[in-house]
Order: C-alpha cells, then structure tokens, then sequence
C-alpha cells in the first residue's frame, strides 16, 4: 500500500486555498445578494446567486466601510472578489474587496475590458501616433454644431490666431447613434483633405454621456484616420477610449484650439512628444511595479497574522450564531417536555386506580418538576457564563466602563475629518444615545 501521497484533512484544504488564491486571484462577477448578515464584528457574509448558481461570500469590516450602497437581500450588485476556500469547513467562498451597484459598475467594467483589449493589439501605441503639424492653416472640429465645445474653440481659434480657418463637421457627441455620426465625420474629413488637423470633442458629463467616445468604432475610426486628430472629451478629469488612441489628447476643448493655435517653437513640441513617451513608459513600469507588488502582497497574506485573525473572527461568528440557535432550541424543548411527560402520564393511569396512586403520582410529579427546576437553573447559570464570556469582549463592556461611541450617518468617527461644523453626530453611551451637532470653538 503506498501512504507517501496520504493527506490529512487540513493539509488537503490548505493545499486547495493556496492553489485557488494563487491561480484565480481577483475576478470581477454580477450577481443578486441573499442570505446577507451583518455580524457583530463587522464582517458581512452574504451568498451572490444567479438562475443557476450560487457562492458564498465574506466582505471584511476593512472593506465593507467604502462601500457607497446598503446591501440588501434581492439587490443585482458587481463585486470585485479574490477566491478562496474557508479551511474549517472545507467551503469554496470569495473574499470581497469592492462592491458597487451593478448599472455603472458594468459599465466601468466594460470600459476597462475594451481599454485592456486595445491596449494588447497595440492600437495606443506611441508608434502609430501621427506628428501635429508645425503651422496649421485649417483645423477641422468634429462636434456638436450646438454645443458650447465648438463655440470655446471657436473663440480661442479667434482671439490667439484668427488666420487660422475652421471647418465643422456636424456629429451627434451623445446618444444611440452618435459613434456613427463621429466615424462618418471622420472618414468625410479623411476623404476631402480639406484640413491639416482635425479636433475630436464635446464637453464634459458623466461615463454613460461621454460613452460614444469610448465605442470601439470610434476608437478604430481615429486609428485609421491619415489626419492627425486631437481628442477634447469632457473636462481635465474625463478620460475615454479615444483621448488613449488619438495622435494628442487635449483637458478641454478650449486647450485642444490653444494647441493648435499655439506659437510654441520646434523645442517644446519635442518636450511635449518626450513627455507622453516618458508618461507612458512610466506607466507601463508602474503598471509591472503594481503586478509585483501585487504578487508579493498576496503571498506576504498567506503568513500573515492578521489572515488568522480573520479567519478565527469568521469562525466565531459560525460558533456564536450555532450557540444562539441551539440554546433558543433547547429552550424551547425545556419548556414543552412537562407537558409532553403529562400527557403520557394521563393516557398510561387508568382511572380506577387513580385515587390509590394519587399521592404517589402527586411526589413523582413534584421530584419531576423539582428536578427540572434544578436542571433548568444549571442550564441558565451555564447560558449565564457564556454570556459574561461573551460580554468581557463585548464593545458595550468598553462603554459601560466610561468610553463611548461616536456616529456620524451611521458610520463610526475615528478621526475629526470624518465630521464638519453643523454635522449631526450620535454619541452612544451605556445606558443609551446623545444626540449632538458640531461646533467650531473660537480660540480664546
């Protein structure tokens, strides 16, 4: 018999968490909140379910505060996750570090799954980036013809170089079919060389109103265009697919018509070209830095002591809800078995004898009941203990000894920069709230 491949139990489990945690390590899924609980510890435990399947999850109170919503049961939600396997049990479960409503977390998603695509097929590579030409004579502005963006350009054109001409090709910049009135735009302007250079923008708003520039026939649409193309999207913060594929990217309409007007000599076009390069490149060696550190912080996880901790702190919550249950249980038992035992002694006694067994049935009956009490009151010394147990670690114990608890929206205040003059605050002491308001103190 061969033994040298025998596992125990718990070195299996291990075996089988560091294979999941290290192959898998983070993914992103969509799925419908049920079974959701708050522990007392802050932890929250909560299965993702779709039509099919579903998987138990854990989200640490150190994650779960920069949440934005209120899980609740029947909620569609996106998480990012790290997969993993409750080694006391034996359970497959995902340890969530992000969670987000699922309309705009798809969406932000898609927009970094498209990003990640383009970037692998080399479409925002600085190789195929066209040069800005040096004196621009005509510039053409694919916008809105209504829209503020063509009438900021307009007026920069004007008042830095008015010799330089401007042509507009009409575009829808949002809605259902404003990629194809962009992609048109810029074939029509492709075709009739009427430009040197051509400024692709709107103004700015949300992620789903700038998502025409994100489309990935516009992206293509600007790669392909023999026109140099400055992308203008929204505001210096918006950022979208085209802003990486285009030959420049402007913050702002308005600074996409002083770039093309500008004076600036041969020098600092050449800084300006050096700069993107060295932005890129030091991107992309962040980018690496972040995957090893990554690596790195995933393995420094598994020996750390504060994943032990997390992992007894979800085992005590398991242990506390089995308690609760089962001393409800026996509760419940306790309290139905005179009756139970009554019952039986009143269908087993026939009448007969009733009268010569009564006084010996009324003893049994009080040794009965005596004993139950005695049992019973064992039992709630013992449920006692393990409540006092519990209460030595218990946040109240802490009150009751002086301290307190300050709330703000219901979130605890750990530092003077969670709250602002006038905020409401709930403060939580041993025998129940104060209610409060934030007041700035003049220095005497």
């Amino acid at each position: 018999m061969v033994t040298q491949n025998i596992l125990q139990v718990s070195e299996l489990t291990k075996k089988v968490r560091f294979i999941l945690e290290s192959e898998l390590n983070t993914v992103w899924l969509t799925g419908e909140i049920s079974n959701f609980v708050g522990a007392g510890s802050g932890h929250w435990y909560l299965s993702l379910k779709d039509s099919k399947s579903q998987v138990r999850c854990a989200m640490f109170k150190g994650n779960n505060r920069r949440v934005r919503l209120q899980p609740r049961n029947g909620q569609q939600v996106l998480v990012r996750a790290k997969v993993s396997l409750y080694e006391p049990r034996g359970d497959f479960q995902l340890i969530i570090e992000q969670m987000e409503d699922a309309g705009e977390g798809l969406l932000r998603q898609q927009y970094e799954q498209l990003k990640n695509k383009l970037n692998v097929l080399g479409i925002f590579s600085q190789t195929h980036k066209k040069p800005i030409p040096e004196h621009i004579q005509r510039v053409g502005i694919i916008t809105s013809p209504t829209g503020a963006a063509v009438k900021d350009i307009l007026s920069v054109l004007k008042r830095r170089n008015p010799n330089i001409n401007a042509i507009i090709y009409p575009a829808l910049v949002q809605g259902e079919y404003a990629s194809n009135d962009i992609c048109l735009a810029i074939a029509q302007a492709n075709i009739r060389q009427e430009c040197d250079v051509l400024i692709v923008g709107r103004g700015g708003g949300s992620l789903e109103d700038l998502w025409s520039f994100n489309e990935e026939s516009v992206v293509q649409a600007i790669y392909n265009s023999h026109l140099p193309i400055i992308s203008a999207v929204g505001h210096e913060v918006d950022t979208t697919l085209s802003d990486y594929v285009a030959d420049l990217r402007a913050a702002t309409p308005s600074a996409a018509a002083e770039l093309v007007a500008s004076d600036s000599s041969k020098t600092l076009e050449k800084i300006s070209i050096l700069k993107q390069r060295l932005t890129y490149a030091v991107s992309r060696h962040i980018t690496v830095l972040q995957q090893q550190q990554s690596h790195i912080q995933h393995r420094l996880r598994q020996v750390h002591p504060e994943q032990q901790v997390l992992v007894q702190q979800q085992k005590c919550d398991e242990l506390s809800l089995r308690l609760s249950n089962a001393m409800q249980k026996f509760m419940v038992q306790s309290a139905q078995q005179p009756e139970q035992l009554q019952q039986r002694l009143s269908q087993l006694s026939p009448t007969k004898v009733i009268s010569k067994h009564q006084s010996e049935v009324k003893q049994q009956e009080h040794r009965l009941i005596h004993a139950m009490q005695n049992n019973l009151q064992r039992k709630r010394e013992s449920f006692v203990s393990l409540i006092e147990q519990i209460q030595l670690v218990s946040p109240l114990a802490t009150i009751a000894r002086g301290y307190s608890i300050t709330r703000t929206n219901k979130k605890v205040v750990n530092s003077i920069t969670q709250v602002t003059v006038d905020n409401e605050i709930t403060v939580q002491v041993t025998d129940g709230e104060i209610q409060a308001k934030v007041v700035q103190i003049e220095p005497t």
